[in-house]
């Protein structure tokens, strides 16, 4: 299935808990995340089969990890206020790779499409004996 932004609001919509930055979004900018998701992912993990709705999960948390407020901690500001309006501080230590910013289940989605490869960034569930 090739990706596309209407496949990618379907599946934000009904699956992402925070989708505001993404619906506020305009149809290039969420093109450029989706590339940008697929890119990272694609690179990342070269030889495993990336799932669609894996791309769709990443592209809704970096249009939320680069919106108009996150941005400016990206580019490195600690804080900022508007008077009488609202005071922003940001922690320190943001990722600045894409590829530090993929989450748990993306990973999570890439590992289930994966079955007879080795485990992608981290441990899967499983027993344990005590």
């Amino acid at each position: 299935m090739a990706l596309s932004i209407t496949d990618a609001d379907a599946y934000i919509t009904l699956n992402v808990l925070s989708i505001e930055d993404w619906t506020d979004s305009d149809e290039q900018r969420k093109q450029r995340m989706i590339n940008v998701a697929s890119r990272t992912l694609s690179t990342k993990f070269s030889k495993y089969v990336i799932p669609d709705n894996a791309v769709y999960e990443f592209a809704a948390y970096l249009s939320r990890m680069f919106n108009d407020t996150n941005v400016q901690a990206q580019n490195g500001v600690q804080g900022f206020a508007l008077s009488g309006v609202a005071s922003f501080n940001f922690k320190r230590d943001i990722p600045t790779e894409f590829s530090d910013m993929i989450p748990r289940h993306v990973l999570d989605m890439i590992n289930e499409a994966n079955p007879d490869l080795p485990n992608v960034g981290g441990r899967r569930v499983g027993w344990t004996v005590l």
